[in-house]
Parts: structure tokens; C-alpha cells; sequence
């Protein structure tokens, strides 16, 4: 087995392993009793978007994924930022 068949299988698990995980926070998202579970299944779900884009293009060798990965975690950290503020304060801007 060549290093790049090794490379090709190891992110193809990577990747369906981020999918299970992605199912999960969303379940949490879905499911969650309070308010701060299904931010923490946000906060959950965007970083492992933000993994499996990083990883997507690892697989294709293609660097704007890269691009795309740092949007979704500057956007993801945004959110879960204003999210935190609003359940601890009850508003977002002050």
C-alpha cells in the first residue's frame, strides 16, 4: 500500500467520522434541554464543518477550502460569542 493510498483512506475516514460527529451536534442542537446545550452543539457543529472543509481540501488538493474554513470559523466564533452575551444578558447590543 502506497503512502498516498494510506493518505486517501485516512481522510476519507476523517471525513465520514466528522459527518457522524456534525449528526450528533446537530441531534444535541435538536434535542437539547436548555438553551446553553444547543449552543454548545452550535459551537460543536461549526468547528466540525470547519474541519471536515479543511479536510475536503486536503483531499483535493484545491487551497480555497482553506479560505472557506477560516469564514465558517470566524462566523462560527461570532455567533457563539453573541449567543453567550445574549443568554447571559438577555441582548446582544448594548
Amino acid at each position: 500500500m502506497t503512502a498516498a493510498a494510506v493518505l486517501d483512506v485516512g481522510l476519507g475516514l476523517a471525513q465520514l467520522l466528522l459527518v457522524l460527529a456534525m449528526t450528533l451536534a446537530a441531534w444535541r442542537i435538536l434535542r437539547g434541554p436548555r438553551a446553553q446545550d444547543r449552543v454548545l452543539g452550535m459551537d460543536t457543529l461549526y468547528l466540525n464543518a470547519m474541519l471536515f472543509v479543511v479536510v475536503f481540501g486536503m483531499r483535493t488538493g484545491s487551497t480555497i477550502y482553506f479560505e472557506a474554513a477560516l469564514i465558517i470559523g470566524l462566523l462560527g466564533f461570532a455567533a457563539t460569542v453573541a449567543l453567550a452575551k445574549f443568554l447571559m444578558r438577555g441582548e446582544v447590543i448594548e
